[in-house]
């Protein structure tokens, strides 16, 4: 088979089953490992598809979250202590699921008298053992956690219900983790469900902020859920200034916060 000709089936592949794995590319082309990585390789330099261990998945689609979970950790901590600069006494946040909204709830444990309203299950577990006798906790925050359908992705409610869930609520400050930002379209993820939810935490929030490690600046997932407008703070590491993008998103943005 011609290469033109594979690299039109893994994209077809890839649109199919949303990720691929090496195995069943070598399956159905009946070629080598070594040739599945070439045109892996080829396919992802021209910006088709993302590499990731044992196959591929499309371009603005996530990792894994147990894969997620062990990446930039170090700039997701730092995103994470500045963050709670941004966040007054007695307020109402939502906060989304991901793994840098998992390491804020940490930082927000240390803080009083706030109400955490949460799709995410990781979050609202690490708040409630902050409140538990044996740990240093100052005061017990309120921590509520949306219904709905348990996503397949990650530990955290999603859909219909969670979605109108979010409306019975005004927040202060939504903080939200997206797959991507870029200047000209904003924050965005991925996945249909999450950006739903992450949406109507924008609309039922006064202010929103954005907190993404340099990895995510200037990139764009499938489904914009806040554009640049709405954004009033970008929290984002210092590593995210080599990024091409950054100078553009910090003109577009209301205020920036380096960690």
């Amino acid at each position: 088979m011609w290469q033109k000709d594979r690299h039109q089936h893994i994209c077809a592949l890839l649109s199919m089953l949303g990720r691929v794995s090496n195995e069943r590319i070598m399956a159905d082309l009946g070629v080598s490992r070594e040739t599945v990585r070439r045109d892996l390789l080829d396919l992802e330099e021209t910006g088709v598809l993302r590499r990731v261990h044992g196959g591929a998945v499309p371009a603005g689609d996530e990792a894994p979250i147990a894969e997620r979970a062990h990446a930039h950790v170090r700039a997701k901590m730092a995103i994470a202590r500045a963050a709670v600069g941004i966040i007054h006494d007695a307020q109402t946040v939502f906060v989304d699921a991901g793994t840098t909204t998992a390491i804020l709830a940490d930082q927000l444990a240390k803080l009083a008298n706030l109400t955490v309203v949460t799709n995410s299950v990781d979050v609202a577990l690490r708040l409630r053992r902050a409140s538990e006798p044996h740990e240093r906790a100052r005061a017990i925050n309120e921590v509520i956690l949306l219904g709905g359908t348990l996503s397949d992705r990650a530990a955290a409610t999603t859909g219909a219900t969670t979605v109108l869930d979010i409306q019975r609520y005004r927040a202060d400050l939504a903080m939200l983790s997206p797959v991507g930002i870029d200047q000209e379209h904003g924050a965005s993820n991925f996945d249909r469900a999450e950006a739903e939810i992450a949406r109507a935490m924008v609309e039922n929030a006064d202010r929103v902020a954005i907190l993404a490690d340099h990895s995510k600046i200037g990139q764009r997932s499938r489904i914009t859920f806040c554009a640049p407008r709405e954004i009033d703070v970008l929290v984002t590491d210092r590593k995210s200034g080599e990024a091409a993008d950054f100078r553009a998103l910090k003109k577009t943005v209301g205020n920036l916060v380096l960690a």
